[in-house]
């Protein structure tokens, strides 16, 4: 037994540890995540989540190295927000969903959750619904994953060479020549599992080397925290598989889908009331289509590339929905439809959405904007 493999069976067998790890998780300046952990002692094991949160304090970082403060005024403080169990650390550890903010105790510029939690409260009875569908795509030294790395190549669906063969057979595949990335796809589903996420299934994508997994029904500001969570745990899978994630809502030009992050939706009215497809429903998506090129400002970087007419999507600048209409910009559920009640998905948000900024505006113009609650263009936007 060399050093590390006893070291990991005496971590294994310590039956005197009196501390768990806190790796707080928190959105940097550029959009992407970063984390650290800490150290809480004096803690009786095993420990359950909810004695674990109450030991976690403020804590904080150099902003300076985040692009979230001058070097001058360089602290920023990390506010514990959402706790789940530690997939990879295991027994009573954690990991915890935080949000930022200046010592004097305000959002800091980037905070997008501080909005969301504060819309989402003016009209709790209403009780939104989340499902959200977050396709990515897997490279492996600067491929997707599976595509031919060889113009050598002459096995599998290859028919143009450096390219495999053109979408169809790759969504929801199985076998090694057109599904490529499932134990990722996997380990990432077991991780969240065990987290606490509220994944509820994955399935390979369109594009050979892109998948997909869905997060919910989580109700309002659990939508945001369990998304970047989940997103955070993908990049610390596919560090032990040795290849990266993209969330590029386009990340091969040309004849191949781009990745979104389709929005499920509903509200309490929504799901329950009779007629609330005419009644509720209806005015709900004329708002939206009023409120269309908000949306879009707020729903991704380089959408546009994605939003063209084509792959199952709608084009960027007209706002449309239909009835199991996958080409429109809301699809309405058959069940929907027949039962007069129910959800809609927003198929416009990309796969490098904010989902405390998608969630926090669909609510917006759903229902705080109708009530004269609304907070208006951009509300839920980092701020410059």
């Amino acid at each position: 037994m060399n050093a590390l493999e006893k070291l990991k069976a005496n971590i294994e067998n310590d039956t005197q540890a009196n501390y768990v790890m806190a790796e707080y998780v928190w959105i940097d300046g550029f959009g992407g995540l970063r984390s650290k952990t800490k150290v809480i002692t004096g803690v009786t094991l095993p420990a359950s989540i909810d004695a674990v949160k109450s030991r976690l304090p403020v804590w904080n970082f150099d902003g300076s190295s985040t692009g979230q403060a001058p070097g001058e005024d360089s602290e920023v403080c990390l506010k514990p927000r959402a706790v789940f169990r530690d997939p990879f650390r295991g027994g009573s550890n954690v990991m915890v969903m935080a949000d930022c903010y200046t010592p004097a105790g305000e959002p800091i510029p980037t905070n997008t959750r501080a909005a969301a939690a504060e819309a989402f409260e003016k009209m709790p009875a209403e009780e939104p619904w989340f499902g959200i569908e977050q396709e990515y795509t897997l490279f492996k030294d600067g491929t997707p994953l599976g595509w031919p790395r060889s113009a050598a190549r002459s096995m599998g669906p290859c028919v143009q060479l450096g390219y495999p063969g053109p979408q169809g057979p790759y969504y929801c595949s199985a076998g090694a020549d057109v599904c490529f990335g499932r134990p990722i796809s996997d380990d990432h589903m077991h991780a969240c599992l065990y987290a606490g996420i509220n994944i509820s299934g994955t399935n390979a994508e369109v594009m050979p080397g892109q998948w997909e997994y869905q997060v919910g029904p989580c109700v309002g500001i659990d939508s945001g925290d369990h998304m970047w969570m989940s997103r955070y745990i993908m990049l610390r899978i596919t560090e032990g598989h040795d290849v990266t994630v993209s969330w590029d809502p386009k990340p091969i030009p040309g004849d191949w889908n781009g990745a979104g992050c389709h929005t499920n939706y509903s509200t309490k009215s929504m799901r329950e009331k009779d007629n609330a497809y005419e009644t509720i429903m209806k005015p709900m998506l004329d708002n939206m289509a009023k409120k269309h090129m908000e949306h879009i400002a707020l729903y991704g970087e380089g959408n546009d590339k994605r939003l063209t007419g084509a792959h199952e999507t709608a084009p960027i600048d007209k706002f449309s929905y239909g009835v199991a209409n996958r080409g429109a910009s809301v699809r309405i559920p058959n069940e929907t439809a027949k039962n007069g009640k129910g959800y809609f998905e927003d198929r416009r948000p990309a796969s490098n959405i904010d989902p405390y900024v998608v969630t926090a505006k669909i609510f917006d113009t759903t229902v705080l904007d109708l009530n004269g609650k609304g907070a208006g263009k951009g509300g839920y936007a980092p701020k410059k």
